[in-house]
């Protein structure tokens, strides 16, 4: 965002996951039970609290016999979802009494339904074989991870990814701008993926090119596009900027309307997260220097929008992108310590905007 020199820049890459495993006993005694059904009781009193990073891998094992009541507050205690909205999810589909005893592969803060369509799946074969996608991934980054955590390398997956062997109804042609890699960005779907002994890189890539398709195709807001003047494929884009720079789920459609406005208004985005995808990455924050770099991506130098998705987006930031909120800012700066951005109107609005964040520590 214009003038954001001065706005701390978080990394573009996150760190990698740090993998933890939560085991219940495969014998649940009726004592146990009973503290776990008090302990989810107590919870849900006390306001069902909630405090975890999403997107950390989380393998959950579920014993044969286990009451509903404790595979929530299991899933609660791993960081999966809140217990009160899995049983709420679980109830309203009617299906508390078909959960699947198993052991399965999550991902910290998932939609609930999500949980409780793989409960109704069954248990994956964790066998210490699963991939997560993150949020905000770029293609690289998947490629680096793939090639770290399978006994594949990097190049096979980049082999596939550059042939004709899959498919995407969202996939644009390779121009001067658009490498036969970079036209994958924001197309594989951010979940966790299981990864068996039989998988090759194409059926890898498959899962997460299958699932981008799934979740995107009925995509109500899709009628939204002709109303907004884009293209699906440019909503992507939104998104992905949008999955970059909102630190918060209520900023989204904020930052949405911002970029929304300055397009209509024929302005440049000037939005940072582009110039660190155009780097490659960057340490600390994006400084004046950073923001002359040359690429189509670079939104300080270029009109419209960057020729592809800068990363993985989620259905929060497709919502957000197609839905934004009615307002007429232009302008936001990070403003709270837990990602929240203060939004104006004018420069001269968002020149006291920075001038608070840095009196309250969040800008240096």
């Amino acid at each position: 965002m214009q003038d954001q020199e001065t706005r701390e820049m978080p990394p573009t890459e996150p760190p990698r996951r740090r993998r933890w495993y939560l085991i219940p006993s495969l014998v649940v005694v009726g004592l146990l039970a009973m503290v776990a059904l008090a302990q989810v009781a107590a919870n849900l009193v006390a306001g069902d609290p909630w405090n975890v990073e999403p997107g950390q891998t989380v393998v959950v094992a579920v014993s044969p016999g286990t009451p509903a009541s404790v595979i929530y507050q299991s899933l609660h205690d791993a960081g999966v979802v809140r217990a009160s909205q899995v049983r709420e999810a679980a109830r309203s589909a009617g299906v508390e009494d078909q959960l699947q005893a198993g052991t399965y592969a999550f991902v910290t803060d998932m939609d609930p339904d999500d949980v409780v369509r793989q409960l109704l799946l069954g248990g994956d074969d964790v066998d210490g074989a699963s991939f997560t996608v993150v949020e905000g991934w770029t293609t690289s980054r998947i490629l680096d991870e793939l090639g770290s955590q399978t006994q594949y390398t990097r190049s096979d997956f980049e082999a596939v990814l550059m042939s004709d062997t899959l498919s995407s109804p969202y996939l644009p042609e390779a121009t001067a701008d658009i490498t036969a890699i970079s036209r994958w960005e924001g197309l594989l779907y951010p979940a966790t993926y299981p990864v068996g002994g039989d998988a090759t890189p194409r059926s890898i890539l498959s899962q997460m090119t299958t699932e981008m398709t799934i979740r995107t195709t009925d995509l109500v807001g899709w009628s939204r596009t002709e109303e907004l003047g884009i293209t699906r494929y440019e909503a992507l884009i939104i998104a992905s900027l949008i999955e970059r720079e909102a630190g918060t789920d209520a900023d989204r459609p904020l930052i949405s309307s911002v970029i929304h406005n300055r397009l209509d208004e024929d302005m440049r985005l000037q939005i940072d997260a582009t110039v660190v995808y155009a780097l490659g990455g960057v340490n600390g924050r994006v400084t004046g220097e950073d923001l002359k770099t040359e690429s189509p991506y670079n939104t300080y130098l270029v009109d419209g929008l960057p020729p592809t998705p800068i990363g993985t987006v989620r259905d929060l930031s497709i919502a957000a992108a197609l839905r934004p909120a009615d307002t007429d800012f232009l302008f936001y700066v990070l403003a709270e310590k837990d990602g929240s951005h203060a939004f104006a109107r004018t420069y001269e609005e968002h020149q006291g905007n920075i001038a608070d964040a840095k009196k309250a520590g969040v800008l240096p």
